[in-house]
């Protein structure tokens, strides 16, 4: 198996990682690939543009990993509408922060507010995937049921996609590994708010949450 240690990418002893590639026991985490990333308008309340040229790559994977039996869960940033969870309780730190590298972001109050077109899927949704539409913060494990989801389903490895790899990618991965998962990031399937970073939180995740490897090499794993 080829994965990317630090930036390299190295041919690794399968007998090592086989308990990393059983399709029967993994799970494929989808996280916030939905318009209040994505939308390609100057409304987008917090935008993620490296993101949006995932979106088909992302959708042709799932349907791969569906054929061999991987189940797939879709999760977002939800809010309740009247913000109290957020902006109007104690804001997410992000909502400071974030715009000291981006610049202003004029219409940040709405991102994620249940109810607005923000929250809609960019990626495509099948009939028999899951859904996790609570996040309220960065992990997607915090304050959500997907534990509760995943250990019923005695899910033991979960392969994370989507953005962003510095954040929610990354804080989702820590949450797995804290709680006894095994970690897969898909390298060529999440997005980071630049390369810089994107490279930084994949090169922690190999030093010390799992494996990174492009989707390609994982679906070859599966189906050996």
């Amino acid at each position: 198996m080829k994965a990317w240690v630090y930036g390299e990418q190295r041919a690794l002893d399968n007998a090592q990682f086989a308990d990393y590639l059983d399709p029967a026991t993994t799970a494929v985490l989808s996280i916030d690939m939905h318009r209040g990333h994505l939308d390609d308008s100057p409304d987008c309340p917090c935008p993620a543009p490296r993101a949006r040229d995932v979106v088909a790559p992302i959708d042709g994977f799932h349907d791969q990993a569906r054929g061999l039996g991987v189940r797939i869960v879709h999760i977002k940033s939800v809010l309740r509408p009247d913000g109290v969870d957020d902006i109007h309780g104690i804001p997410a730190a992000w909502r400071r922060t974030f715009p000291l590298h981006v610049g202003a972001i004029p219409n940040a109050d709405a991102h994620a507010l249940e109810g607005s077109r923000w929250t809609e899927w960019v990626t495509r949704v099948a009939p028999g995937d899951m859904r996790v539409e609570n996040k309220r913060r960065l992990s997607a494990f915090y304050p959500t049921d997907l534990d509760f989801l995943l250990r019923n389903q005695r899910i033991q490895t979960v392969v994370l996609n989507g953005g962003f790899t510095d954040c929610c990618v990354l804080n989702t991965a820590f949450d797995a590994n804290n709680h006894n998962y095994r970690v897969i990031v898909l390298r060529d399937l999440v997005r980071g708010t630049d390369a810089h970073l994107e490279g930084a939180a994949l090169a922690m995740v190999s030093l010390h949450l799992g494996l990174v490897v492009d989707s390609a090499e994982l679906l070859r794993q599966w189906r050996d």
